[in-house]
């Protein structure tokens, strides 16, 4: 798992309009680089709309939100569109940017083990340096604790 101080890793990927999506692109702007596990699950949907409901606030201060999980481009533009969500998803269908971050790993739900995305939120700053990590996020509020983060930079 990624600590705060250390780099974030690079990455490159597509995100839901097919477009290659790279860490370095947004050097000297603040990341919030959220981890989900699927696309319109309810727990993600409410993550994803908190942080639509917060945009006007992380856009005045020039915050970028990528949000990032094994989903197809395509699962991706239909969450997007369906709840209006402004910031840009990633897909990661092989798990590379989740293992890079250390937040791919075994789950358990109903006596059943499987591997997939633990629920995490990066804030890295302008220069690529993790400031702050959210482990085990819970979907609802999880918005005001990016904004209380963010306004700390």
């Amino acid at each position: 798992m990624i600590e705060a101080g250390a780099k974030a890793p690079a990455f490159s990927a597509m995100d839901d309009e097919g477009k290659p999506v790279r860490l370095k692109d947004y050097s000297g702007q603040i990341v919030v680089l959220y981890f989900y596990p699927k696309d319109d699950t309810s727990g993600c949907t409410t993550q994803a709309c908190g942080l639509r409901d917060v945009w006007d606030d992380l856009q005045a201060d020039g915050i970028v939100v990528l949000g990032v999980s094994p989903d197809s481009v395509a699962s991706h533009e239909k969450f997007k569109a369906k709840y209006n969500l402004p910031f840009s998803l990633v897909a990661d269908p092989d798990h590379t940017i989740a293992e890079a971050y250390g937040v791919w790993g075994q789950k358990s739900m109903y006596g059943r083990t499987y591997f997939g995305i633990h629920r995490t939120t990066f804030i890295i700053d302008g220069r690529g340096v993790v400031r702050s990590v959210f482990l085990k996020v819970k979907p609802k509020g999880h918005a005001a604790q990016v904004l209380a983060a963010v306004a700390d930079l």
